[in-house]
């Protein structure tokens, strides 16, 4: 990253000023400015450009890493419905599912045996019924390989309708 030092900064210097006497009639109009060298300013243009180009592709990256990595679905909705926001979701084999405790809460995730693609354990990817997510911002992760649909669904809100489905590609 580039930083800025006090070499690369050039400050026009006033040089010539001469007081004024005694006399309010006398007034000093004319200034002499020290001419600023131009090679620091395009130094300093140069580096702000390079730190902007930097600060852009590291932007760009975390941006396209964090979608590529996981999704995020909301436990409870910002108004306070019990829902998982969104309900139903594509994801691409192995991305991690982020559920994020918003609203509503106390909250847990659990995969329902019986609609879960074959083969995979529902417990190993569920939270224990007796574990919630308590406090806002508390999330739990999980990362779903094998392609197929997951139902899933809050065990404290389920008769609420508290339900969601990941579809895995």
């Amino acid at each position: 990253m580039a930083s800025v030092t006090s070499a690369a900064v050039a400050i026009p210097s006033f040089t010539g000023l001469k007081a004024a006497g005694a006399s309010s009639s006398r007034v000093c109009t004319a200034v002499k400015l020290a001419p600023a060298p131009t090679t620091p300013k395009l130094a300093i243009k140069a580096s702000l450009k390079q730190v902007g180009a930097a600060v852009i592709a590291t932007a760009a990256s975390a941006l396209l890493a964090t979608n590529a990595l996981a999704a995020e679905i909301k436990l409870g909705a910002d108004d306070g419905g019990l829902a998982f926001v969104p309900s139903d979701i594509s994801v691409p084999s192995g991305e991690t599912i982020v559920f994020k405790n918003n609203a509503g809460f106390p909250h847990n995730v659990i995969f329902d045996e019986d609609e879960i693609p074959s083969g995979v354990d529902a417990a190993k990817i569920s939270m224990s019924e007796e574990d919630l997510l308590n406090g806002p911002g508390e999330t739990y992760s999980v990362t779903l390989t094998e392609k197929g649909t997951y139902s899933y669904y809050c065990s404290p809100h389920q008769g609420a309708g508290m339900v969601g489905k990941i579809t895995v590609n």
